[in-house]
């Protein structure tokens, strides 16, 4: 599940590692555990973005056990890419650090230098009919609206939604500009939104339920079939049930058709999930929230209306 906090201590990033785990919005003793376990294999890199992510702006590290620290940053346009070295772990962590606050002269203590690379390939425009662009663009903004994909993960939905046996009309490469020019105009958008927004209020009350032995889970598989089914596996001993949305409920919320939450008790009783449905519900009320339940264990609780805007991670 996604948090969101808003405490001073933690940093406005995610880090992604070599072998693929994700951390949003780190501590800096947790970038700074992230760092010191560099070294080995399978574990050699940190890739740091901002949140919300933006195209081209990045910083990293790369460092095998007996070896200097590599550094780079990127900030958008190639020729503001740069690279350069250091023998300390408390150094690469201070540096890091800085940049993820965006503090003012965070890169002076390192002697930078531009890292030259070939220029990228031109991406030859969409050939697409006007009726298919419109599909595709409705359909990344969809994906895009609900609030949980990644540019990476949009870029693939790109490539792959008009593939058909005999065509492929979407490159990675397209898919790519395609996605970044929808996800910035997002970004924009969304800097104009003020305060807590919904699904905000929603992550505050499912931290909540998890805190009361209530396995809750945001944007959870496709569909309920496969919720249903996978749920389960988020159990912990002392979980008592479980509260979770799938991706179909997050496309109806991001629509504006407000959002279903399925849940239930562990043990499969009646009396459990209606209890477990309770505590839902007042969480959810806890937090503002408008929620609609007749307390029947059998149906599911719908949260509208909804103004889903979520803020994007990246």
């Amino acid at each position: 599940m996604t948090g969101v906090c808003h405490s001073l201590r933690m940093l406005e990033i995610t880090v992604q590692t070599e072998n693929g785990e994700r951390h949003v919005r780190v501590s800096v003793g947790e970038l700074a555990a992230l760092v010191h376990g560099l070294g080995g294999p399978g574990n050699r890199f940190l890739v740091l973005q901002r949140i919300p992510d933006v195209p081209d702006v990045f910083a990293q590290v790369w460092h095998e056990t007996g070896g200097d620290y590599a550094l780079e940053h990127r900030d958008g346009a190639p020729h503001w890419h740069f690279e350069t070295t250091a023998d300390r772990p408390e150094v690469v962590i201070a540096t890091l650090t800085g940049w993820a606050r965006g503090e003012t002269g965070w890169n002076r203590g390192l002697p930078w230098s531009p890292l030259t690379l070939a220029p990228a390939a031109e991406v030859p425009p969409l050939d697409l009919a006007e009726d298919e662009r419109a599909n595709l663009e409705g359909h990344v903004r969809a994906v895009l609206a609900g609030g949980y994909a990644s540019r990476s993960e949009l870029a693939e939905v790109a490539e792959e939604y008009l593939v058909t046996a005999d065509r492929r009309p979407v490159s990675r490469e397209q898919a790519r500009a395609l996605v970044d020019r929808l996800w910035q105009e997002r970004v924009a958008e969304q800097a104009s939104w003020q305060g807590e927004t919904d699904p905000e209020r929603l992550t505050r009350a499912f931290i909540a339920l998890e805190e009361a032995e209530i396995a809750a889970r945001e944007n959870f598989t496709c569909c309920r079939t496969c919720g249903n089914a996978e749920i389960g596996d988020e159990a912990w001993p002392g979980a008592r049930g479980f509260v979770y949305f799938h991706a179909q409920c997050t496309e109806a919320a991001a629509a504006g058709h407000g959002l279903t939450l399925l849940y239930g008790g562990f043990d499969g009783s009646e009396e459990t999930t209606a209890a477990i449905g309770a505590e839902v519900v007042a969480a959810l009320t806890a937090v503002g929230l408008p929620v609609r339940w007749d307390g029947d264990p059998s149906r599911a609780i719908a949260v509208t209306p909804l103004d889903w805007r979520r803020r994007l991670v990246g």
